[in-house]
C-alpha cells in the first residue's frame, strides 16, 4: 500500500519547520530562497501533494468555479460545460459539474457546498425561480446563463433570443411558410418570452397569424409534437425549442409519412454539433456556445483576479445554419 508523504516529512527532509513548509506552498510570508530551494527539492522528492482544499483556506481562493445544471442530459449545457471548463483550466482553474435535476434543494446544497469550498465563483443555468435569496447572499460572484440580469446576480451571459426568434421565423417566410408554429418554451424564462416576442413580431410585419404551442426545454417532445400537428393540421412550418426537440419533432412527421422539407419545415435553435450529423442536417439558429462558456469563465476569473465584474450584462449574436429541412424556393 502506497504511503501519501505528509508535510512534516517534507520539513524534516528539508530541515525547516512544518510552519515553513506551509508559507512556502501557500505563499503567505516571505521565506529565504535558500530555504524555498531547499523546501521545494523535498516537495519533488517525497511526491508531497498539497492539499487543494487547505491551501483554499490559506488563500481565500480554491481555484475551483462550479457550474450548476439542471440537467446534464441537456446537450446545449453540456457543450456550454466543455467551453467553461476548457477556459477554466488555461487559467489554472479546475470546473465542478452539479446536475441539480431541477431540485431546489439540491441547487441550494450545491450553492452551499462550493461557499464551503471557497470556490472563486459559480456559473448557473439553474430554472428555479425560489433561489433568489440564496443567490443575493451568496459570497461568491455568480454568473447566469440565459437570464435577466436583476439585482441578484453578479453579471449574466445569454445569446440574443429576441434576434433568433425573428432569425428563424424571416428564414421559414422566406422559404413559403405562411402556417408557422413555434414550440414555445416557458415564459417565465427570458430566453422563452425574447424568443417568442422575435417570432410575434416577425409574423406580424408580414401579416400571418402568430401560431404556437407551449412545450419544456426537454429532449423528448413526441407527445407535445403529435398534439401540435393534432391542433395545427394546416402547419407548413415549425421553430422548434431546440436542437433536441427537432429531432425528436422529425421522428414523429417521419413516422407519420410527413416529407420534411416538402410538406413541413423545420428550424431548430442551438447549434449543437448533433444537429449536423442528422439526416436531413436540421437548419437551426446557432447559438455562439463556445463564447458564451468562456466568457462566463472570464468573467469569474476576471472578478478575482481584478476585484470586480469587467461587463455584467453580455448579449452575444446568433446566427442561422441552413440544412436540409427547409428548403428556399427557386
Amino acid at each position: 500500500m502506497m504511503i501519501l508523504a505528509q508535510i512534516s516529512d517534507v520539513a524534516r527532509l528539508a530541515g525547516v519547520s512544518s510552519a515553513t513548509v506551509s508559507r512556502v506552498i501557500n505563499g503567505t510570508a516571505r521565506v529565504s530562497e535558500e530555504k524555498v530551494k531547499r523546501v521545494l527539492e523535498a516537495i519533488e522528492a517525497t511526491g508531497f501533494k498539497p492539499n487543494e482544499i487547505a491551501r483554499s483556506l490559506y488563500k481565500k481562493s480554491s481555484k475551483i468555479i462550479g457550474y450548476i445544471v439542471p440537467s446534464i442530459l441537456n446537450v446545449f449545457l453540456t457543450e456550454i460545460g466543455r467551453a467553461i471548463e476548457d477556459e477554466a483550466f488555461q487559467n489554472g482553474y479546475k470546473m465542478i459539474l452539479c446536475n441539480s435535476d431541477e431540485n431546489p434543494k439540491k441547487e441550494v446544497a450545491y450553492i452551499n457546498m462550493l461557499t464551503a469550498m471557497n470556490a472563486d465563483g459559480i456559473i448557473i443555468t439553474a430554472n428555479n425561480d425560489n433561489l433568489d435569496e440564496e443567490i443575493r447572499n451568496c459570497p461568491l460572484p455568480v454568473v447566469a446563463l440565459d437570464k435577466d440580469a436583476g439585482s441578484r446576480y453578479t453579471a449574466v451571459v445569454q445569446s440574443d433570443n429576441y434576434s433568433g426568434g425573428r432569425l428563424a421565423t424571416e428564414h421559414l417566410i422566406e422559404c413559403g411558410c405562411r402556417h408557422i408554429v413555434l414550440m414555445r418554451g416557458p415564459q417565465k424564462y427570458s430566453s422563452g418570452s425574447q424568443r417568442f416576442l422575435g417570432y410575434v413580431d416577425a409574423c406580424n410585419e408580414h401579416g400571418i397569424q402568430p401560431l404556437f404551442m407551449e412545450s419544456q426545454y426537454s429532449a423528448d417532445v413526441r407527445e407535445s409534437s403529435r398534439e401540435l400537428l393534432k391542433r395545427f393540421p394546416h402547419v407548413d412550418g415549425i421553430l422548434a425549442l431546440s436542437d433536441m426537440t427537432a429531432m425528436s419533432l422529425y421522428k414523429v412527421l417521419f413516422e407519420q409519412g410527413r416529407k420534411v422539407p416538402d410538406d413541413i419545415m423545420i428550424v431548430g435553435y442551438d447549434g449543437i454539433e448533433l444537429s449536423s450529423l442528422m439526416t436531413p442536417a436540421l437548419t437551426t439558429v446557432v447559438q455562439p456556445i463556445e463564447e458564451i462558456g468562456r466568457l462566463a469563465a472570464k468573467l469569474i476569473i476576471d472578478q478575482v483576479a481584478n476585484g470586480k465584474i469587467s461587463s455584467r450584462e453580455n448579449v452575444l449574436p446568433v446566427s442561422l445554419q441552413m440544412g436540409q429541412t427547409t428548403r428556399i424556393p427557386g
